[in-house]
């Protein structure tokens, strides 16, 4: 793409969470709200309206002024609303999960890469200023506990809570530990939605180290904690507020330090990176193949907890 010319940008399904790639996408600098799109024709107008962009009456029509589209649609359509627009040449950020089955996953990626597009997934977490912190101090991690826990809304009940929460943390893990998963050991309990509310997995890997992973999405409060232990150190991560600290081991001593993180919007900063790979065609760093990676776990942990619940 042409350095100066300015990406013209879409939403796809402007919502809870649609709006903000809305509102980001009209601030950003190398970028131009070109249009959205949402079956909501009232929500639709409202957002239209809100950020001065064309709200168009379909896909197609949206996906011919744009260069890059946000697919911000339940999961459940993720899939039939990707494909399409990869075939009309759009690089895509798609919400997380990536999808909702693995056939799904191939079918997405083969589209992009069919069209020589890129797909980065939304795993926010990737982007939020503490995992920088993380990825650059966490050396081999030997075992990570992660909480996700929050009140209950209907949004996102399409799916259970280790598709709609849990996934985060998955993808985070996944990176950091770098290991294929050797074993897989999960329960959960379904409380407000026909699907698990309430979900832990322990996951041991490959190189030896252990996560286990609790969520809940009826909590009576909001958590996005997560804690990596390694032979020299610990550190315990704040997602939400974005802080933290770091445990070292000096001789025989503990000294503990405050995490020097510079906070930032996690959703701005994830799409900033979008149009940077755009502009310059480089890999995502949540590309659809570590997408396809967090979705396969997250669908062999829903598997194993369905099989519990009568």
């Amino acid at each position: 793409m042409n350095s100066d010319k300015r990406i013209q940008c879409g939403v796809a399904g402007v919502g809870y969470l649609g709006q903000h790639h809305a509102r980001i996408y009209s601030e950003l600098e190398e970028c131009d709200l070109a249009g959205i799109f949402e079956v909501d024709r009232d929500r639709g107008r409202e957002i239209a309206e809100q950020y001065g962009c064309p709200l168009f009456g379909s896909l197609e029509e949206l996906a011919k002024v744009c260069d890059a589209i946000s697919v911000v649609v339940t999961t459940d359509k993720h899939c039939e609303v990707a494909v399409p627009l990869l075939d009309k040449g759009c690089h895509l950020l798609i919400e997380k999960p990536l999808c909702v089955s693995g056939e799904e996953a191939e079918t997405i990626l083969e589209a992009a890469n069919r069209n020589s597009c890129l797909v980065q997934v939304g795993h926010i977490e990737h982007y939020n200023p503490v995992t920088s912190y993380l990825e650059n101090v966490v050396e081999k991690p030997l075992f990570i506990t992660a909480d996700r826990l929050a009140p209950f809304s209907p949004r996102g009940t399409e799916v259970g809570v280790v598709l709609d929460l849990m996934i985060h943390d998955l993808g985070v893990i996944l990176h950091l530990v770098g290991s294929p998963v050797e074993k897989v050991e999960s329960v959960g309990v379904n409380v407000l939605s026909p699907t698990e509310d309430i979900a832990n997995s322990r996951i041991t890997f490959q190189n030896g180290a252990v996560a286990n992973v609790n969520t809940s999405r009826v909590s009576e409060k909001k958590v996005r904690e997560i804690r990596v232990f390694q032979s020299n150190a610990y550190l315990s991560i704040d997602f939400m507020n974005q802080e933290g600290h770091f445990v070292k081991r000096n001789g025989l001593q503990l000294e503990k330090e405050e995490l020097p993180i510079e906070k930032g919007e996690p959703l701005k900063i994830e799409l900033a990176s979008f149009l940077d790979c755009i502009r310059g065609f480089s890999n995502p760093k949540v590309d659809a193949t570590l997408g396809k990676r967090a979705l396969e776990l997250a669908l062999q942990i829903t598997e194993q907890i369905r099989q519990r619940v009568p």
